[in-house]
């Protein structure tokens, strides 16, 4: 494989490490620091957004799924109606393409009143075969409830906010007060007590049996406020729920109810649209940190071409035209762009790796929703900042590269 002329000059240039050459190394050294430091600005904005966005994601799925099949007449209230919900209506969902399981649930509002202060919340029903892996993993203390298909559990899973304002503690007991007709109380055993930091939810959500709720009720055991959906691959989470929107809506339960589908988007818009809005910041960051490292190669490569001025007419003579000489500053600039990724690659890598796995920098979790600053390292994003990087101060180079054309030859050999 041959290499071309203006490679093989690039090179030699590079390379070029003369002790009477004073102005390229400052120039370089410039230039590299500063892309290398605005590659590790990018590096640890697009891992900190996306981290940030999975955790709370997460957050939102573990108290409300992906997907919710609901009664069409829901009244958007925590009291919702009912839907009759068959075992050959729950085998299809499950074994519907793209769906992970399919959980039943109920949603009571109560009170939970102490001697001395009340907290109103929701209680959530769910039944034996719900996935606790959320909760476990967001465990203040205690444990999850152990609900059975045979009898009706007392224990329940709250909150660190609920059991702080209300001083209470794991295996404790207390009454809830259910406003209805007639009204009714129910004593609760504290299983456990969960701790997500995602205040909006943890304020309000007690966890208990679903059987509780359809007690209270007098729900039937089919009767429940709704269905939870999980998908496998999220990237379809609109097109499931907008397909399945359309194959339950012409369907009815046995009590004539029809099936409302809804995707964790549409139930909580304002959370997700708050999400999107993160990415304007990382392509606002982005853009900057690749203009700056545009412009510090720019300044340097002005350098060199000035400073190489005497070769580049003694190439001119030589027979060599213009467009070949821009050529080698260009590939200059690839080996000095290359050279300062390197270190810029390894150290935002590093900093990812300690952050992750120590958490030293902390959130306040009353905004944030976190208590640190979640990194999700994503290798397809890196590559793709790194050549972006690459092609766009290249491309900048481009217009610099043309004052070679006002050099000289005859001005330029007589001086060495």
């Amino acid at each position: 494989m041959t290499m071309s002329v203006e490679y093989f000059i690039a090179k030699r240039i590079y390379n070029d490490r003369r002790e009477n050459r004073n102005v390229s190394p400052p120039a370089i050294q410039v230039a590299t620091i500063s892309i290398a430091i605005g590659l590790v600005v990018m590096i640890l904005s697009v891992a900190i957004v996306i981290g940030f966005k999975e955790e709370v994601r997460e957050k939102v799925f573990g108290f409300g799924s992906h997907i919710q099949i609901r009664n069409f007449e829901d009244n958007n209230t925590y009291e919702m109606k009912p839907i009759a919900v068959s075992d050959t209506l729950m085998n299809y969902l499950q074994n519907r393409y793209n769906v992970l399981r399919v959980e039943r649930f109920a949603t009571k509002p109560g009170i939970i009143k102490m001697q001395e202060d009340f907290q109103a919340v929701v209680f959530k029903g769910v039944d034996e075969h719900y996935d606790w892996d959320f909760f476990r993993s967001n465990l203040f203390e205690g444990d999850v409830p152990e609900i059975r298909a045979d009898s009706m559990l007392s224990d329940v899973l709250i909150s660190k906010i609920i059991a702080d304002k209300l001083n209470l503690k794991t295996g404790d007991s207390f009454t809830a007060y259910f406003v209805q007709d007639p009204p009714r109380a129910r004593k609760f055993h504290i299983k456990g007590i969960y701790q997500t930091y995602f205040s909006d939810y943890d304020k309000i959500f007690v966890l208990s049996d679903i059987k509780q709720i359809q007690g209270l009720n007098q729900w039937d055991d089919d009767m429940v406020s709704g269905l939870e959906l999980f998908v496998n691959n999220y990237k379809q989470l609109d097109a499931t729920a907008y397909s399945l929107y359309f194959e339950l809506l012409t369907q009815k339960d046995r009590f004539n109810n029809t099936y409302f589908t809804q995707s964790i988007k549409q139930i909580k818009p304002e959370i997700f649209d708050w999400l999107s809005v993160l990415n304007v910041n990382v392509v606002v960051i982005l853009v900057l940190m690749v203009v700056v490292a545009g412009f510090s190669m720019i300044s340097g490569l002005l350098i060199i071409i000035l400073e190489r001025a005497n070769m580049i007419g003694i190439l001119k003579s030589l027979g060599q035209n213009n467009t070949s000489i821009r050529k080698v500053f260009l590939w200059l600039s690839s080996f000095l762009i290359g050279n300062a990724l390197i270190p810029g690659n390894i150290l935002a890598i590093s900093l990812c790796l300690i952050q992750r796995n120590f958490g030293i920098v902390k959130l306040n979790p009353e905004v944030y929703y976190l208590t640190k600053v979640p990194i999700d390292i994503s290798i397809p994003a890196i590559l793709l900042i790194n050549l972006g990087t690459l092609l766009v101060t290249l491309l900048m180079l481009i217009g610099p590269s043309y004052l070679i054309a006002g050099i000289s030859p005859a001005k330029t050999i007589r001086f060495e």
